[in-house]
Formats: structure tokens, sequence, C-alpha cells
């Protein structure tokens, strides 16, 4: 599947913005370079995002931590869960 920018929340902002993201899609496809990259005007490098994913049918939370986004167009993210 792909992102869907109407399950992408910002929660607060600041210095560092912390965002949720709900998905059907796996982890290892939302941490892939490049998954965000038609929302990269909004993020920022070190915002968190909290992925509640459910691939399997099975909900799983991880936290994700932007590697690079500030000015640029593929967004890049680690899992810091």
């Amino acid at each position: 599947m792909a992102f869907t920018a109407s399950k992408l929340t910002k929660t607060s902002g600041g210095e560092r913005n912390l965002w949720m993201y709900s998905t059907a899609d796996a982890i290892a496809t939302v941490i892939a370079s490049g998954y965000f990259n038609t929302a990269y005007e909004n993020f920022k490098t070190h915002d968190v995002i909290i992925v509640v994913s459910s691939n399997t049918g099975t909900h799983a939370v991880d936290v994700l931590v932007v590697t690079s986004a500030t000015f640029a167009t593929t967004v890049t993210t680690t899992n810091g869960t």
C-alpha cells in the first residue's frame, strides 16, 4: 500500500514535532526511504512519528525518527523503538 495523508496527525509542535500515523502497511514498508515523500513539507529532521500498524491483523506500535526531511523531497526514517 502507500502513504495516506489523511492518516497522519500532528499531535504537538516545536523544535521537534510529534506525529501519529495509522496504517495497514507492514512497518518495514513504512520505514522504507521515501514512504512519506508526498508529505515531505510537513517533516523536520528529528521529528518523531508514532506508527500504529496492523498488517497481520494484530496492532503494533513503532516509534520512528525522521533522519532526513528538511528541505528535501525524500523523507527517511529510522525505527527508534
